[in-house]
């Protein structure tokens, strides 16, 4: 797309989104997504490791989504000059609005960083952000970025919503991103310094969360991986469990074919040649997940293996929408991030760090209640479940698999759901290791083996006596694929959808 066509795109769709500032968004393209109001309802008796609030309702949201305030710089001048647009296109109130329109509740503001970036996000960003909350009000919008993070690729900073936001980002930015000072600093991009940013955010009252953002995009084959690697994020585990609690398993950038197909060899079509779902440019996302969460027994299970709350989600990555030349689906246009949670900023927050979460692609399903049962207690996704050695745990599984049509026109059919599980040990002496054989698929169920309610899919499932400490979690898709494959450059990410669950760990209790 040229230069003048791309800037009156912009201007037509700034001016829709004025346009509809406030408008409600209960239904996204025919395809029910609950608005905060009339989400599904959480179970009614559960024990996890923190109360579930009594309004809470499963809400989509996405932690990862670019503004014009992604700045270019121009290079010729000392220090360098901010270029707003240069990286992403649009308002945060613009992306606001269309986190509404298709289905979102909730929203991060995750512009990315540079030299002396803090300011742009102090002084620029986060008043556009007060005014986002004022235009799109049933829009739980949260002030983040996307951090560089020292000696790693980048991750996601969520500040708890108050009066001192803007300042409290503006000191974790300043003193730790890695690119932010000029002249730069090798000093900054250290995993020493990476630890040091942390133990400052987990310092601060009330605490932000951090997960790491498509942590093998730069990994060279399964297993060979980049920028970022096991050891390091058990380090930033280890240094402030409750600030860097996860990752990205779904990334963003998954519309590149879909631009490719409409513009050809446009600037942005070139850059992404060669790059499946994700910009994975090395080796390629599964199923348009990272492969440190879709391998079955790999690097996600080896975390939970170790007992780690170790959180996974979904995001767009939204720069720039692949009408305008991107490569990039609307906030919840594809992929969504759902939350246990009333709709409040501390309520989200709360329920992010207790993994109350579930993802999933393409509005594949639209709510997911996963329990555990022993005798009279029970837990639910992100909690514990305390049983008795050698006891029979049953699993209960409440799927809505959504009538209607998603962004793309499409009505996806769930074809199946996975059980998996794991056992768990002590923590590992070689931070390095990403497996965890005791991991495996132990149920599988299709709709020769499970009941419908409506919408919804039920599924039980007996685990019988086990024997140790263990964790369990769930996965389906659209696919008649055992395991998800590596994606092709081209393919449509519309006929490749997955969910996954975050675990349930279950535990031996204790006699006496």
């Amino acid at each position: 797309m040229n230069t003048n066509a791309r800037a009156r795109s912009l201007v037509a769709i700034c001016a829709f989104a004025i346009a509809i500032a406030s408008a409600p968004a209960a239904y996204a393209h025919g395809r029910h997504v609950p608005s905060p109001a009339e989400g599904s309802s959480a179970p009614a008796t559960v024990s996890s490791d923190l109360p579930v609030p009594k309004d809470a309702r499963w809400l989509a949201g996405d932690h990862h989504v670019h503004s014009r305030f992604s700045v270019g710089y121009d290079a010729k001048t000392t220090p360098p000059t901010p270029i707003m647009g240069a990286d992403a296109a649009y308002p945060i109130p613009m992306n606001a609005v269309m986190a509404r329109r298709h289905g979102l509740s909730w929203m991060v503001s995750t512009d990315h960083g540079g030299p002396l970036h803090s300011k742009v996000n102090h002084d620029h960003a986060y008043p556009e952000l007060l005014s986002s909350r004022a235009a799109v009000p049933d829009l739980v919008q949260f002030f983040g970025m996307e951090f560089d993070s020292p000696a790693a690729d980048h991750s996601s900073i969520v500040v708890p919503a108050g009066p001192d936001e803007a300042a409290r980002l503006r000191s974790i930015e300043e003193a730790f991103n890695a690119r932010e000072a000029f002249p730069s600093d090798p000093a900054r991009d250290t995993e020493p310094r990476m630890v040091e940013a942390l133990k400052a955010m987990d310092a601060q009252r009330p605490k932000p969360v951090l997960f790491a953002h498509h942590p093998s995009r730069s990994a060279t084959a399964l297993g060979q991986y980049g920028a970022t690697t096991p050891a390091e994020l058990r380090n930033w585990n280890d240094a402030a469990p409750e600030v860097a609690i996860g990752m990205e398993g779904a990334p963003g950038h998954q519309a590149a074919a879909q631009m490719r197909q409409r513009f050809g060899a446009s600037a942005h079509a070139a850059f992404f040649k060669g790059r499946p779902r994700g910009a994975y440019g090395k080796f390629p996302t599964m199923g348009g997940y990272d492969q440190m969460t879709a391998r079955v027994g790999g690097f996600w299970d080896s975390m939970l293996g170790e007992g780690r709350r170790w959180w996974i989600t979904a995001n767009s990555d939204s720069h720039i929408h692949w009408t305008d030349g991107g490569a990039d689906f609307w906030p919840g246009e594809y992929s969504k991030t759902y939350v246990l949670a009333e709709a409040t900023h501390d309520s989200i927050l709360a329920s992010m760090r207790s993994g109350r979460i579930f993802v999933t692609t393409g509005d594949l399903v639209s709510r997911v209640d996963f329990s555990a049962h022993a005798g009279s207690s029970s837990a639910i996704t992100g909690g514990s479940l305390a049983f008795e050695k050698g006891k029979d745990i049953v699993l209960k599984i409440r799927l809505r698999d959504p009538s209607g049509t998603n962004a793309n026109g499409d009505n996806p059919v769930l074809s199946r759901v996975d059980v998996i599980l794991g056992r768990v040990k002590q923590p590992l002496a070689d931070r390095s290791v990403d497996s965890n054989p005791t991991t495996s698929v132990v149920a599988r169920f299709t709709a020769a083996n499970w009941t419908r309610d409506g919408e919804d899919i039920v599924i039980e499932h007996k685990i019988p006596g086990l024997s140790g400490d263990a964790y369990v979690r769930v996965r389906g898709t659209n696919t008649n694929e055992l395991e998800p494959q590596p994606d092709t450059e081209g393919e449509s990410p519309w006929a490749d959808l997955w969910f996954y669950t975050n675990p349930i760990f279950l535990k031996v209790a204790k006699k006496g």
